[in-house]
């Protein structure tokens, strides 16, 4: 999970190191464990949907459902039931990376997938470019949103964030070549399987890191255990996160946060 300090004074949100408004409105917001759950079961819950409409959008889809749907289209298995079995695998691998996962982690796991197959099965495929089109963007947006519901909630990040910060964390290599290089893989393999890669899938890319950039501090949670640094910045993550404030935003963000 990335870094996200806000100021009381300037009402001002520093997210991996760039700094971006975050309006009045939210900044004294709180967050009771009750509001926090919440808010990350409608993040994971939107997540799936999103991810949905861009596959029924047939332009092009993200890299990590490249690979879930090559693996469908070779095994037959359904495209909710391979999200979850691939984020389950990702998970083996924070093993040796001593990666920890929260409940947001699991919770991840379990319920991206469903929402994801039940968001196929209601969202019906259009015909019409133009509409395809709108329904792409209509799930990227929302995927932006529902990144930032279920990340600003703080409990733990996908199984595909941690491996992308344990792989930071072991060899000292920046963010955004790791997390281009993991994209990069999974993309290959998913594409050799049959998925779906298309212009819709550099769209994606393009414009998944600046929309999170800004989802994120709209829906970030002031946490009860909140503390002040010396710099006078109330720290909205968890006390025991791993802080990259030095970290430009170009790379934090590259290609955007995962489930």
């Amino acid at each position: 999970m990335q870094p996200i300090l806000i100021s009381g004074t300037t009402n001002r949100l520093v997210a991996a190191g760039a700094v971006v408004r975050r309006p009045t409105w939210l900044a004294s917001r709180p967050a009771r464990p009750a509001h926090r759950r919440i808010q990350l079961l409608a993040g994971l819950f939107l997540y799936g949907i999103a991810i949905a409409a861009m596959m029924q959008a047939a332009i092009g889809i993200e890299p990590w459902d490249v690979l879930a749907q090559g693996i469908t289209m070779r095994t037959g298995i359904p495209f909710g039931l391979v999200t979850n079995l691939v984020g389950a695998v990702v998970l083996l691998f924070w093993i040796p990376l001593r990666q920890r996962p929260g409940m947001g982690t699991v919770l991840n796991v379990l319920l991206v997938g469903p929402s994801a197959q039940f968001g196929l099965w209601v969202i019906p495929q259009p015909d019409q470019l133009w509409a395809r089109i709108l329904l792409f963007a209509g799930g990227l947006l929302l995927i932006a949103a529902a990144s930032g519901l279920y990340i600003g909630a703080h409990y733990g990040p996908g199984p595909r964030d941690g491996l992308m910060t344990g792989l930071t964390a072991r060899t000292g290599r920046p963010i955004w070549l790791v997390r281009s290089g993991i994209e990069a893989a999974v993309l290959l393999v998913g594409w050799l399987l049959g998925g779906n890669v298309g212009w819709g899938t550099l769209a994606y890319a393009l414009c998944i890191g600046p929309l999170v950039h800004v989802a994120i501090p709209l829906f970030a949670l002031r946490l009860p255990d909140a503390r002040t640094a010396d710099d006078g910045e109330t720290r909205l993550i968890e006390p025991d996160a791993v802080t990259r404030l030095r970290e430009p935003a170009h790379e934090a963000w590259a290609l955007g946060p995962r489930p």
